[in-house]
Formats: structure tokens, C-alpha cells, sequence
């Protein structure tokens, strides 16, 4: 069922998507019954996959200056987290912290009904996430904060990311996870077939020595057993790299959702993104199904940067999850009715 406004035209709360990426996030909003109204970053191809997948209204531009005559009933943004993650340096004086400021301003300017900023969870414990906090506050917004694991969502991968939310229209309600059983690799992968001329089914040529790593490890297996049965194949430096930095050149479980994707799961040396099965990295399509990527999306690059904007994005089914509970919270405030299916 659809909204209208009063005079009986068709109505969907609208948005922006600050930082936007390949628009991971944006989708699930869009799925949720919203209409982007504008997207920004500054990844040109990321913008160019956002323009072909979702929407004309991304644009490449500089979130730090806010536009002026645009409206919105939310914005959502996901700034730079390399400062906050723990799989980067987190450092406190990486420039791309002050980013984040920038979503405030365009909350004071346009003032939605609603705003999420989407973060690793280690950014609601800086000062950056203190210095936003404060400044929505003072624009009577309640600020609330979710840490959600993506797999408890709908997702096949385990990913926890912080949201968020500011709110001047009402207690925006923390998502339910599901309670059916966890979604698999096998289950959107494997149980899947990829048509054969699917564009964004490619992984890297592998070296001859990598070629050699993918066939002596064994179903399950990855660095340690390299190292135990094949001590010729691996450098003498990996008998140095602290035990937690292990669980690398590892092959998926493929009953179990994935570990989290990151921009380089192509590479095998970053995570455990070895097939199940295959002598290979995960493809690119096999990625993107991870994050609840539809196969219908053909993004823009090479690899590389298309495995980023796979990597940078929400996991599509947790986005989905908040965006439902801020379309309730808004409808409720405007006496409307949802437009998206419970199902989706």
C-alpha cells in the first residue's frame, strides 16, 4: 500500500544520502518505502554505480558544504570510519574524523524529521560522535544509538555497525532481529547459481605461489595450516604476525554466514575470503550477495574499486531493518500508512 499526501498524489518521505557510496544504505531506505532526493561522496565510481542502480539524483560533490533549497524528511549518512575501526589505525587525529561534523550541519539547516549516521560501533566512544551528540541535542533532537550485528538481520555475513539516530517526530524503535536461523554462505551463494555471463562474476588472476596456497589448503583451513603442512610455501615473516592476525588466506565456512567483508576481500591475505570449495577469492558477485546486493546491480570500475563500494556499504537487509523502524516512527507522527511490504 502506498501513502498520498492531502491532495491524493502518491507520497514518499524523501531523502539524502550524505557520503552515499555505492548507495547500500540508500536502497534499503528506498526498499523501505523512501525516495532519495539527493546523494553525494566524492568516489566518482561509486556515484556512477549509485546512478545506475538506484537513482539519477547522486551527484559527485563535498558533503562539507550544505546545499541550500533542498528538503528532506531524513538524512542518512555514513562518514569515514577508518579512524574508529579496529581494523584500522584509530587514529584520533585522522582529518576524515572531522567529516562526520559536517552531517550536522546539514541537520541544522534542513532539519528532517529524522537523521542516521551509520558508523563502526567504536565511533559512538569518541569525542567526534560527543561533538555531534551535543550539537543535535541542541537542536531538539532525542539521539539514540543502536549496535546491530547484520547477521541477526537477514544478512549472510556477521557485521556490527553503530546507528545513530536523532529524531524531533518520536522514540524511533530498535529493530527486532529475526528469528529464524542465521543466513548461510551456502544459502545465497552456493544454493544460487550466478548466470555464466554475469559481469560481476570475476575474482584476480592469482600468482603462481598464491595459486599454490589456494590448493594445499583444505576445506576449513587457511594460514595455519599453510604453515603446519606447508612451510615451503609460506615466508618466514608469518611466524612473527601476533596469533590474532591468523585467521587469513582462509577458506569460507559455508555453513555459516561469512566473516565481514571488507574493500579487499579480494585479496586473500585480508580475511578469509577463499571459496568453500574453489581454488579462488570470492568473486565480486559472491560479495555483493553478502551484503544483500541484488544480482540485478551492475556497478561501475575495475575490480578493485567496485570490491570497495561492496565493502564501504551497509549490508542491505540490516539498512532495510533501521529504515523500516524510521518510516514507522515518522507515519506514526503523520497518520499515514507504511508503503512497504512487511516481507521485504
Amino acid at each position: 500500500m502506498t501513502h498520498s499526501d492531502p491532495r491524493g498524489a502518491r507520497w514518499k518521505p524523501r531523502f539524502i544520502d550524505l557520503f552515499c557510496g555505492a548507495g547500500l544504505l540508500s536502497y534499503g531506505f528506498k526498499s523501505a518505502g523512501f525516495r532519495p532526493n539527493l546523494a553525494l561522496d566524492v568516489d566518482r565510481k561509486a556515484i556512477q554505480s549509485y546512478r545506475a542502480n538506484i537513482s539519477k539524483c547522486a551527484e559527485v560533490g563535498d558533503v562539507s558544504e550544505v546545499r541550500d533549497g533542498i528538503n528532506a524528511d531524513v538524512i542518512i549518512a555514513g562518514p569515514p570510519c577508518q579512524g574508529f575501526s579496529t581494523l584500522g589505525r584509530r587514529d584520533p587525529k585522522d582529518v576524515r574524523n572531522e567529516l562526520g561534523l559536517s552531517v550536522a550541519d546539514w541537520v541544522e539547516a534542513i532539519r528532517p524529521k529524522v537523521a542516521v549516521i551509520e558508523n563502526v560501533p567504536g565511533f559512538a566512544n569518541t569525542e567526534w560522535f560527543d561533538l555531534i551528540k551535543a550539537r543535535l541535542v541542541r537542536a531538539d533532537y532525542a539521539v539514540q544509538v543502536f549496535v546491530l550485528d547484520a547477521v541477526e538481520y537477514g544478512a549472510a555475513q556477521k557485521r556490527k555497525r553503530a546507528f545513530t539516530i536523532a529524531s524531533r517526530v518520536g522514540h524511533v524503535e530498535c529493530p527486532s532481529p529475526r528469528r529464524s536461523k542465521p543466513r548461510t554462505f551456502k544459502d545465497v551463494v552456493l544454493n544460487r547459481p550466478i548466470k555464466p555471463n554475469d559481469p560481476m562474476h570475476i575474482w584476480p588472476a592469482p600468482s603462481p605461489l598464491a595459486q599454490q596456497r589456494f590448493e594445499a589448503i583444505p576445506y576449513m583451513g587457511g594460514k595455519r595450516e599453510l604453515m603446519l603442512y606447508r612451510p615451503d610455501l609460506c615466508p618466514e615473516s608469518w611466524s612473527h604476525i601476533p596469533g590474532e592476525a591468523t585467521d587469513v588466506w582462509g577458506r569460507i565456512d559455508p555453513n555459516s554466514p561469512s566473516n565481514t567483508i571488507r574493500c579487499s576481500f579480494l585479496n586473500p591475505s585480508k580475511g578469509r575470503y577463499i571459496h568453500p570449495f574453489e581454488d579462488r577469492v570470492i568473486s565480486l558477485r559472491e560479495g555483493a550477495r553478502l551484503q544483500g546486493i541484488p544480482d540485478s546491480w551492475i556497478m561501475q570500475g575495475e575490480p578493485t574499486p567496485i570490491a570497495r563500494q561492496i565493502g564501504n556499504g551497509v549490508p542491505i537487509p540490516l539498512g532495510r531493518a533501521i529504515a523500516k523502524q524510521v518510516m514507522a516512527t515518522i507515519l506514526r507522527n503523520s497518520g499515514e500508512t507504511p508503503a512497504y511490504s512487511a516481507a521485504a
